[in-house]
């Protein structure tokens, strides 16, 4: 996968908009170039002539898109919706350096590519990348009822359900507490 921290970034810009499209679909186009900012995107390339209401809105339908893929929770069924992105979106892997980034690969459509087929086609091959280098599904949607935050899940150990630790104990506790009800019924 190259440098580690390059995929996981690429991988928390993924969640990032992902998740803030998924809380609020209809996020302004201004908070979409700041958070694109936050993860390394030049401010000419988010000025409103270049990410015009349109860039937005094409980015934030890809980013629902994206979203249905990061909740997947069955491996086979998302290796073949990441293959279902490459196979609409994706074009010849090439390598590219640009704006102060080591090498890496691209698989967008260059400088033809929308925000959304870029965010589309980059999204599957950071998926595809954490898919092989874990050997398991590194990204999840919360199983707790009510939250379903979307995270990354790079760490050891088995594949996570929950965002957070809280979330976890939430619904440990709740799962208590139901068997107990039904156990007294």
């Amino acid at each position: 996968m190259g440098d580690p921290q390059e995929g996981l970034s690429a991988a928390r810009r993924l969640i990032d908009l992902a998740e803030a499209v998924r809380t609020t679909p209809d996020l302004p186009r201004a908070e979409l170039a700041e958070l694109l900012a936050g993860h390394g995107e030049r401010p000419a390339d988010l000025s409103e002539e270049v990410f015009s209401e349109a860039s937005a809105a094409e980015l934030r339908a890809a980013a629902r898109r994206m979203a249905a893929v990061l909740g997947e929770g069955d491996e086979d069924r998302a290796a073949e919706s990441v293959n279902a992105l490459f196979a609409e979106y994706g074009t010849r892997p090439r390598l590219t350096r640009h704006d102060g980034h080591p090498w890496h690969l691209h698989v967008d459509r260059g400088e033809e590519a929308g925000w959304g087929e870029w965010f589309l086609a980059s999204g599957a091959l950071t998926l595809a990348q954490l898919l092989t280098e874990y050997g398991r599904i590194a990204w999840g949607s919360c199983a707790a009822e009510s939250c379903g935050r979307l995270f990354l899940a790079t760490g050891p150990g088995s594949t996570r359900r929950y965002c957070s630790g809280s979330c976890a104990t939430r619904a440990r506790v709740a799962a208590h507490r139901r068997r107990r009800r039904e156990g007294e019924g």
